[in-house]
């Protein structure tokens, strides 16, 4: 048996290596889409993100015959256990080998840091939170993932089960063709939505897009309340992620609903960018911002990442306004396609809504745990 040595990452060149390892996991792999490099170190970075200023993470790095062979974070989400109040740690950013012995020597360093901090109970993967990228891809392989969306090779799944891991909650993805059309009876209850007394929908206004974001997060924060694994983005988390994607949002795709002045409700799609970051490599430096360009004009599919309702309106008819509207308005400029995720399993009256639509799960992602 080949020693496996676990390392916590503390100068800046394990921090690299940490970063670049997924390279040697996914290479010749058609569908995985590297990350930014310049994204990776941002998110990683104690000093850059808020995450940080609530909560607590470390960075580990295996090693076998002096090369490594596994990466992973532990993580204590402290507004996750306020909020729940429940007592669990977080394993996230996870890439190993096909080797359950480096497997194991990962998990294991995470469960013990979560002994260290008197927590009972470990769950993953979360990048770093719900509001982050989450879960491990169990099905649906076939294609590259959407935006902002998971992947992973298909025997990380064997590996965390041998380990003594359970499903926690499945994470859905639904695909609906344009071409397949808007359903009727949706489009009723649309039309219903539309004589509500008071209200108004409207795009995003990007030349007033730090107000607007404010209005985002009252109804973000109320309205996904109580899903499963939500954690409520602090000031500092909506501002920073609102930064991020700032230059990837198309106001097209970006709803928002007000009813006598109050905010309502909120739908925000992205174009799939993955289909142009698969393209450069994690670089935008010195060619990958030309490529990037170039096939972003290429794009013909679209990610319905957010769509809410405050709960005092859910039983309104304003979901499916807002559906119908990015629907109808993705059909108008060539979108081929669409996916919304993720959705809980759990959650029975969206995935009933996505049904409706015309959606099909055609990815599954799965979130685990274990017991300490």
């Amino acid at each position: 048996m080949t020693q496996i040595d676990v390392k916590k990452v503390s100068a800046k060149s394990d921090l690299m290596s940490f970063i670049r390892f997924p390279w040697e996991i996914y290479h010749g792999d058609p569908n995985w889409v590297p990350p930014l490099m310049m994204d990776m170190k941002t998110l990683l970075n104690r000093e850059k993100n808020p995450f940080f200023r609530h909560s607590k993470a470390d960075y580990f790095l295996a090693y076998k015959e002096g090369k490594i062979v596994g990466r992973i974070a532990a993580i204590l989400n402290n507004n996750h256990n306020s909020f729940h109040e429940e007592n669990v740690g977080f394993f996230g950013f996870f890439e190993a080998i096909q080797d359950q012995e480096v497997t194991n020597a990962l998990l294991q360093q995470v469960e013990a840091w979560a002994r260290s901090h008197q927590l009972d109970l470990v769950r993953g993967p979360m990048n770093f939170s719900t509001n982050d990228t989450c879960g491990m891809l169990v099905d649906g392989y076939d294609l590259p993932p959407m935006i902002m969306m998971t992947y992973n090779p298909t025997y990380y799944n064997d590996l965390l089960e041998q380990a003594g891991y359970e499903k926690a909650q499945d994470l859905l993805a639904y695909r609906q063709f344009t071409a397949q059309g808007f359903n009727p009876r949706l489009r009723r209850i649309a039309q219903s939505a539309r004589e509500i007394p008071g209200l108004k929908v409207r795009h995003l206004n990007m030349k007033k897009f730090w107000d607007e974001v404010r209005l985002i997060q009252k109804i973000y924060n109320e309205a996904w309340s109580k899903n499963w694994g939500f954690v409520p983005m602090t000031d500092q988390e909506i501002h920073h992620l609102a930064k991020e994607l700032k230059p990837v949002v198309d106001a097209r795709y970006v709803y928002l609903a007000e009813i006598d002045g109050e905010p309502a409700a909120f739908a925000l799609s992205l174009p799939d960018y993955n289909q142009a970051l698969i393209k450069i490599n994690g670089r935008l430096l010195p060619f990958g911002i030309l490529k990037l360009l170039h096939y972003s004009r290429k794009i013909d599919a679209l990610r319905v990442m957010i769509l809410g309702v405050v709960s005092r309106f859910q039983s309104s008819g304003l979901g499916a306004l807002l559906y119908e509207m990015t629907y109808d308005n993705a059909a108008k400029h060539g979108v081929k396609y669409g996916e919304f995720s993720w959705i809980l399993e759990s959650n029975k009256p969206m995935n009933s809504a996505a049904k409706i639509m015309g959606g099909e799960v055609y990815k599954r992602y799965r979130v685990y745990e274990k017991q300490l």
